[in-house]
């Protein structure tokens, strides 16, 4: 886990308290809760989100009872320093209702594909050729998947200039359709090799940091 910044400079609040974002590593936003010193000490010592629950008045650990912890990755302290971001690795839901965000919905499609990722994970460890077509192209391995890759990439290719040439509603979704499989197999190959889209995406982030 990783934070950058002084505990002295978090500001309380005439409670003690200060409130807590958890965020995944792919955005989605799970819950918010409350952190005093002591719940903001013992999570950075134990690296599981701990808080402070205003109703019992006592520690809590997010998942203590239903075993779906909350796993320290980075610590942020906002601007105001009235406020905390923790990113985390969450182990199952997050909501005590059993969905994955306290906020769950139409969740917004880049924390989406984080969710998808964590079902492809599960595919590669269960990757078999009589299991479903996933399970299968995970056990075919690299070359089988790459091929994949390859050929979306053409057809997105093909039906770009589809659209280009025609910009109908049938040609859109064409379009759309055959992005959306490269993207689908592209992530794949990246999970095949133990990688994110997000490892990718921090690639582009430091590019540009460099450049601009």
């Amino acid at each position: 886990m990783k934070f950058s910044f002084d505990i002295q400079n978090v500001r309380f609040n005439e409670q003690g308290l200060v409130p807590g974002i958890v965020q995944t590593p792919g955005g989605e936003v799970r819950m918010l809760g409350y952190l005093n010193r002591e719940s903001l000490q013992r999570t950075l010592k134990t690296g599981l989100v701990t808080f402070w629950s205003r109703s019992r008045q006592a520690l809590w650990v997010k998942g203590e009872t239903s075993g779906n912890h909350l796993k320290l990755i980075e610590l942020r302290l906002d601007c105001d320093g009235d406020a905390l971001l923790l990113i985390a690795e969450p182990e199952g839901p997050t909501c005590h209702l059993g969905t994955d965000s306290c906020f769950d919905g139409d969740t917004l499609p880049q924390p989406w594909l984080e969710r998808l990722e964590d079902v492809l994970r599960r595919r590669k460890a269960s990757a078999s050729i009589e299991g479903s077509y996933t399970q299968k192209l995970f056990a075919r391995g690299v070359d089988r998947i790459g091929k994949k890759v390859v050929e979306e990439a053409g057809e997105v290719v093909i039906s770009a200039k589809n659209y280009s040439a025609d910009a109908s509603e049938h040609n859109q979704s064409e379009f759309l359709g055959e992005a959306a499989d490269l993207l689908f197999h592209l992530q794949m190959l990246l999970v095949s090799q133990g990688f994110s889209l997000q490892d990718a995406a921090r690639v582009l982030r430091e590019r540009h940091r460099q450049r601009s």
